[in-house]
Order: structure tokens, then sequence, then C-alpha cells
């Protein structure tokens, strides 16, 4: 498995807990994640850089997933549908170093590792259509 994609899988554990715990103060979730999962390395650095990115980009992101999701609010996703959508929208938009093709591509082989069976057609789609959109925002 390449760094990147090691990486995403970190972010999307990361996304899921701020999303579960509801924490109050980011820096304690971090300490605690690291301590679970004692990897710092360039890996878990990227994965926490765009963690605490995403956060503060959090309700734009959340808004481009949801007008790309007809009839499906993001509250009634699954979270690692959700997560994995926000992990794939932030580098759509923010990151000019990873190409469209491939933050698609990875989110959808995530999203059929982790997700339900049908999660990666349905982040496929709901990403497809955020990508086509883009010059509306």
């Amino acid at each position: 498995m390449g760094r990147r994609r090691k990486s995403r899988e970190l972010l999307l554990q990361l996304l899921f807990q701020a999303e579960w715990n509801k924490p109050q103060d980011i820096e304690h979730l971090l300490k605690d994640f690291w301590e679970d999962f004692p990897t710092r390395t360039e890996v878990s650095e990227r994965a926490q850089d765009l963690f605490l990115k995403i956060m503060v980009k959090r309700d734009e992101i959340d808004q481009r997933v949801e007008d790309g999701s007809e009839n499906w609010k993001l509250s009634r996703m699954s979270c690692v549908d959700r997560n994995i959508l926000r992990a794939a929208a932030y580098e759509l938009f923010y990151c000019d170093d990873v190409p469209a093709e491939v933050a698609m591509n990875e989110a959808i082989e995530i999203a059929k590792r982790y997700g339900t069976e049908s999660s990666g057609v349905f982040v496929n789609g709901i990403l497809d259509k955020i990508w086509n959109s883009r010059s509306r925002h």
C-alpha cells in the first residue's frame, strides 16, 4: 500500500473520530489518536495536516457534498461515506498536487474497503457530480 493511500486511511480514521467523539479540543483528539496509533511519519503528518485543513473548511466542504448528493442529506449518509466524501472533496478543490482522477479513484477504493457494498458506487456518483459542477461555486 502506498504512502498516500495509508495517509488517506489515517485521515478517514481521524475524521471519523472527530465526528463520533465530537471533541471540544482537536489537540486532545490528535494526542489520543497518535498514542493509540503511534505512526509519526510523513504518512501520519500528511494525514494530520489534511485533517486540520478539512476541519477549518468543513462547512464549505459539507455544502459541496450535499449539493452533489441529490436526495441525500449528510446526516443520512453513513459516517464512513460522509467522511470519505469530505476528504476527497478537500483533495479535489484544495490539493493542487493531487490530480482529480487520483483523488476520486482513491476515495472509491477506500469506500469499497471500509464502507458498505454500495459505498463505492455512492461515493463515485457524488464525487463525479461535485467535480463536474465545480464552475458553479
